[in-house]
């Protein structure tokens, strides 16, 4: 095929308006052609549902305006602990179009999750449904800007609102703030190696930012007849910026699923929904390969592109779509903070297996040493994305900063380099190859995970001195979740132990964030200056699995 990278990269230029409103962009507008299609949706009890653009519209409408009457401010923050469901994308849509902060939050949050991350924002409306609300409500006393709960599908405790009522007294009429394009619109917390979570902020402009990314890692979407579905969970900045907010800038139909992931059942969503594009995470497409190694024997798979990130998807992978699929998988790398920066499209420029791609179109991106200086091609150096792109433009993908944390925003900057702490080398072609992290997040089944909140939450426990929590190799999700445990004096090692600090945590924090394994030891390796060396214990979980391993062949 031609390599016509070169001229597509270097003829892009970022055209950003100074007025930008994300509501308006992603369903106002589309809105206005009143049978235009949006969202299918489906959950695991057989619920269906479907929704044009002009539907999502009116309930956002309504939304905004019950909003207004609670009192919520241009720049206030509301809590969305929603999973894939038609009132997330409802209520992301009110919150964009009213000039309010968007605060995505996953329904497998527990009371310290969220009680921290809510708190940090200061959110003064939080939306839950029958999931989330029982993790919420013994928090509630404790989060005094919490000012109104507003309750979906049931969710119901004393002192709730309804949705449902809330909508149904509102008005269907509501026009759209005249926001900036730098104005405020979402906040996603994401994890870090040492302290708690950081609150990443986002302008109206940055999807945007995501759009040359979206568009080239998907073979140049929209195309007639394209719909997309991910199960990657909307409070993501994967499941919301790689998937619900692009399709919908577009004007395009996407399928929202609230249920577990299941390879079956992912054949035959593609299937029934005649789904044309999606994000998969290699945890998914190694399950599905093996669940259903030839899938066009039993179902009608119509897909045209795959994108996939998190971590990488394999030769073995890669070279199953390819021939069972009949597509080409486009590796993507991004972050919260700076997203969809490097890929591939291989319709346009050749994807090499094993290669999360080249720098996507505006995006100047290099590999960079200690001292924020460049190195040479095959040299191993941290991602960074520069401020400008090669034209000198500002990109348009760039977060506002932490949110109450310019300390932690000026340490992601070498000067006008933006560091992901992810490390990589790049090769004479200018195609990344990832080499792991340069800090202590790990990822595990597509899920970024930073030790700090596990081991808070483990110190919490009666039992526990001191605690190290690493990423351990695992086949099929890349790593798992381990913790090192210290015990307070009076307390012994056991199985009942282990299984009692397991389910403290799960109890507290995310499901994927327990420990799946424990070790118990003496004492954790330290520095001179009283940090645990975290990396002398995942050098040797790495080395053991590698044992283990070849002790298996």
């Amino acid at each position: 095929m031609q390599d016509r990278y070169e001229e597509i990269y270097r003829g892009f230029r970022w055209e950003v308006p100074q007025r930008f409103n994300m509501g308006w962009a992603c369903c106002g507008r589309h809105a206005l052609e009143r049978h235009r299609f949006a969202l299918y949706w489906e959950d695991e009890d057989g619920a269906c549902a479907a929704y044009t653009y002009w539907d999502l519209q009116q309930q956002a409408n309504r939304l905004s305006n019950a909003l207004t009457a609670l009192g919520v401010k241009r720049g206030d923050r509301i809590g969305i602990i929603l999973p894939q469901r038609p009132e997330t994308v409802v209520a992301h849509i009110a919150c964009y179009q009213m000039g309010a902060v968007a605060m995505p939050l996953s329904v497998l949050f527990g009371p310290d999750a969220l009680e921290y991350r809510l708190h940090n924002s200061e959110t003064i409306v939080a939306l839950v449904d029958t999931v989330s609300l029982p993790n919420l409500w013994p928090i509630r006393e404790r989060l005094p800007a919490l000012k109104h709960v507003i309750g979906v599908d049931g969710a119901r405790e004393s002192g709730t609102l309804s949705w449902e009522s809330l909508l149904a007294q509102a008005s269907r009429k509501f026009d759209c703030v005249d926001t900036a394009a730098e104005e405020p619109a979402l906040l996603v917390y994401t994890s870090g190696t040492t302290g708690p979570p950081k609150g990443a902020l986002k302008p109206q402009r940055v999807l945007i930012g995501n759009l040359p990314g979206f568009s080239h890692s998907h073979n140049i979407f929209p195309q007639t007849g394209d719909m997309f579905w991910s199960p990657a969970d909307w409070a993501w900045t994967g499941g919301l910026m790689d998937a619900l907010l692009p399709t919908l800038y577009h004007g395009y139909p996407i399928l929202g699923y609230r249920g577990r992931f299941d390879p079956e059942k992912a054949f035959h969503l593609m299937e029934k929904y005649a789904v044309r594009n999606t994000f998969l995470f290699p945890t998914a497409l190694k399950m599905m390969m093996k669940a259903v190694p030839e899938p066009k024997r039993r179902y009608e798979v119509t897909l045209r592109s795959i994108m996939s990130a998190g971590e990488s998807v394999g030769e073995t992978v890669f070279a199953w779509s390819r021939e069972m699929l009949g597509v080409t998988i486009n590796e993507m790398f991004g972050q919260t903070e700076i997203n969809y920066i490097v890929g591939n499209s291989h319709t346009l420029w050749p994807a090499r297996p094993g290669s999360i791609g080249r720098p996507y179109p505006g995006h100047k991106v290099g590999v960079i040493d200690d001292a924020g200086k460049e190195v040479e091609a095959g040299a191993v150096g941290e991602v960074a994305v520069h401020r400008t792109d090669i034209h000198g433009v500002p990109d348009a993908v760039f977060f506002l900063g932490y949110w109450k944390n310019p300390e932690a925003t000026q340490n992601k900057y070498s000067a006008n380099w933006c560091r992901t702490g992810d490390l990589a080398k790049k090769d004479e072609d200018g195609y990344f190859w990832y080499q792991g992290r340069a800090d202590d997040v790990f990822k595990s089944a597509g899920y970024r995970i930073g030790p700090s909140e596990i081991e808070n939450c483990l110190v919490k426990h009666a039992a526990v001195a001191n605690a190290a929590v690493v990423g351990s190799p695992d086949p099929e999700r890349t790593n798992i979740v381990k913790a090192f445990i210290v015990l307070t004096p009076g307390h012994q090692p056991s199985p009942e132990l282990e299984a009692e600090l397991q389910a403290h945590v799960r109890g507290k924090l995310a499901p994927y964030e327990y420990p799946k394994e424990i070790e118990f030891i003496d004492a954790l390796p330290m520095t001179t200056t009283g940090k645990v060396q975290r990396r002398v214990l995942r050098l040797r979980e790495e080395e053991k699995k590698k044992h283990l391993m070849a002790g298996k062949r």
